[in-house]
């Protein structure tokens, strides 16, 4: 019975040996039933894949052609789109079964990599690029139509993103001298400085403006006073320390006393002269500036000194002209002036044609009314100037001392010798700050004198801005055209505001009102414009300053820097265009520390931009002043007899034509 136990447990051994090797063969079975199963559903993922790819390629191609059909209405391009979605094969998820063998799914793995290398073909044919699985899902989705919005044709780029912003302001940086300059005191009447403590001024030029009546000077004139003078402390031949000096710029308003500023030290480093030489020209943009100028520099230079003072402006012929300025000593010509004081083109006929005027001993170039001149650079007297004055500079015989060479860089050469220095003197009351523009008068270390800036160091205007006369009061009329002339009568009849300087925008205008005025009677009336000769306008000048005259319509030949004393008001009957112009003509009162006022006509179209003109500009203040039609009617009747009084007396086109205008709104 032992044994026979012993025998079976042998035999289940056996058996057990045997069936165990035959276990892992069945496992191994599903085993390979699950990786076939894996990669059928990895093929299937990737079919799937492939399917909803070619669908998206489809939909855009149908978008593409329904853009073709609805551009040429035509119905053609949706049947070639239907053909073309039928040839198009589609995927089935369940087209390959989980029980077919490895090797069919090698062949459907190898068919499936020709399809796809089709597809990629015929993709690249159409513009699309397919590199990888993750840049086609993510360009698809950026390309994928939006309802109520086209998608772009593929291959081109997008551009888009383009939204108004908001513009920063771009606020301009000036040169140091230009952001920074030597302030000038704005008030006038209480910073008043005696003549007697302006430091560097000669005893006899102090007993003279004691004279004259002056006994204190203006902010602008003991601030720019030393400052020449202090350039000149070595005498004419050398600068300070033999460098050459600096040029110097002032801004301030009319009526602060710029023209004594820069004829003072002119006069006073100039009488100690040996030779007589032109060393001082002042450039002036109208004749009548000019003789002012002139004026003054002889009133000064007479008594006391034997400086001679020639003016080149066309008030004489040009060999009396020329007479003035040389004459023949010796069998050489000799300069008879020391101040030459002119006009652009004056001058320039006067270099041009050999006249004698001799520049190459020039010390001071005055540039006054300095904005204008550099308007008028196109005429290029400075560059002729310049060259004037450094004629001699290659001239092997030359005295050293006497050499003049154009200044390029300063350096050690530049120097060595020293040659007598040009020093550029500008003067405005409307100085540009624009660096361009004052580049062309090549300054050399400019420095400025502005009141435009309060000793806070904080600017007292904007940018672009002026400044105002501190007497002054701005007023604004708003008026009709044919209700122009009636408003000036009404001033000087009515009113009783005399004498009254009125400006208008042309000649042609400033004539038709002085003949009006003059045929409506009871008014002492002139005319200032380019119709009359230099005589003519000399002789209306003196006599509005002396009273005579109630009434002077000028054109803005008189707007920059005539002083006429005793002007209460001024009109502007036609609006200027331009700040600068506003700013000149109202300067022609409120002057020297003096009260005065201003009218402006303005019509209805013109209210707004003037306005905004004039407060960018930095005015005070300007005020706005109704004048009643009730106040006017008392003089309707004479008007309009006066009216036709000028068309019976006058046959002239343009003046019928003004007539009419005039008397068409009068009746509106």
């Amino acid at each position: 019975a032992l044994l026979a136990k012993l025998q079976q447990k042998a035999k289940e051994k056996l058996k057990q040996s045997r069936t165990k090797p035959k276990e892992p063969k069945e496992q191994k079975e599903p085993k390979k039933q699950k990786e076939q199963k894996e990669q059928k559903e990895q093929k299937e993922q990737k079919e799937q894949k492939e399917q909803k790819k070619q669908k998206e390629q489809k939909e855009l191609r149908d978008v593409k052609k329904k853009r073709k059909a609805d551009k040429s209405g035509s119905e053609e391009p949706q049947r070639h789109k239907k053909r073309k979605s039928e040839d198009v094969p589609s995927f089935d998820s369940d087209s390959v079964e989980p029980d077919e063998p490895v090797e069919e799914a090698k062949k459907d793995k190898t068919g499936a990599s020709e399809k796809q290398k089709k597809k990629k073909k015929n993709e690249v044919q159409s513009g699309v690029c397919v590199q990888s699985h993750g840049e086609t899902e993510t360009e698809n989705a950026t390309l994928k139509p939006t309802p109520g919005k086209t998608s772009a044709p593929t291959g081109f780029t997008i551009l888009g993103g383009f939204e108004n912003k908001p513009v920063q302001k771009v606020h301009r940086v000036l040169p140091q001298w230009l952001a920074q300059p030597d302030v000038i005191h704005r008030d006038i009447k209480s910073n008043l400085f005696p003549v007697s403590d302006i430091p560097g001024l000669s005893a006899p030029l102090v007993k003279k403006l004691q004279n004259n009546g002056i006994q204190h000077l203006f902010p602008v004139q003991a601030e720019v006073i030393p400052a020449i003078l202090e350039s000149a402390q070595q005498g004419l031949l050398i600068g300070r320390g033999g460098y050459k000096p600096r040029d110097i710029c002032v801004s301030a308003p009319t009526g602060s006393g710029k023209t004594l500023a820069f004829v003072i030290p002119v006069i006073q480093v100039l009488t100690e002269r040996v030779v007589c030489e032109v060393r001082a020209l002042a450039v002036l943009p109208t004749k009548e500036l000019a003789q002012q100028v002139c004026k003054v520099f002889r009133s000064y230079a007479e008594g006391g000194t034997s400086l001679n003072v020639v003016m080149l402006a066309g008030h004489k012929s040009f060999a009396a002209e020329q007479a003035s300025l040389s004459e023949l000593r010796g069998g050489t010509r000799r300069s008879l002036a020391d101040i030459v004081v002119a006009t652009p083109g004056r001058l320039v006929d006067h270099i041009n044609r050999d006249s004698g005027l001799s520049l190459e001993h020039l010390r001071f170039l005055i540039i006054d009314e300095a904005d204008r001149m550099i308007d008028s650079m196109h005429q290029s007297w400075l560059s002729q100037v310049v060259k004037a004055v450094y004629r001699s500079g290659g001239g092997a015989g030359a005295v050293s001392i006497f050499r003049r060479i154009e200044p390029a860089y300063v350096t050690a050469a530049s120097l060595s010798p020293p040659q007598m220095p040009l020093q550029k003197l500008l003067f405005s009351a409307t100085l540009t700050q624009n660096p361009e523009k004052l580049q062309q008068l090549g300054l050399h270390q400019p420095r400025l004198f502005s009141s435009i800036h309060s000793h806070s160091g904080t600017p007292t205007r904007t940018q672009g801005g002026y400044d105002f006369p501190q007497g002054l009061t701005e007023y604004y009329v708003p008026c009709t055209l044919s209700k122009k002339p009636l408003l000036i009568l009404h001033f000087l009849l009515r009113l009783k505001l005399s004498p009254i300087l009125c400006f208008t925008n042309s000649r042609e205008t400033a004539h038709r009102l002085y003949l009006l005025v003059q045929l409506f009677g009871g008014v002492q009336a002139a005319e200032f414009s380019s119709r009359l000769s230099p005589a003519e306008r000399k002789k209306t000048l003196k006599e509005f300053e002396q009273g005579k005259i109630q009434l002077m319509i000028s054109t803005d030949a008189a707007a920059r820097g005539i002083d006429v004393a005793g002007i209460k008001c001024v009109v502007n009957y036609d609006a200027p265009q331009y700040i600068r112009t506003y700013i000149h003509r109202i300067g022609r009162t409120a002057r020297a520390g003096k009260t005065g006022m201003a009218f402006t006509f303005l019509l209805g179209v013109q209210e707004k931009n003037f306005l905004q003109m004039v407060e960018e500009a930095g005015t005070p203040g300007i005020q706005k002043q109704i004048v009643k039609p009730q106040n006017l009617k008392v003089m309707e009747a004479r008007y309009e007899q006066t009216l036709q009084e000028l068309a019976n007396a006058i046959k002239v086109p343009s003046l019928n034509t003004f007539i009419e205008s005039t008397q068409r709104e009068s009746s509106l």
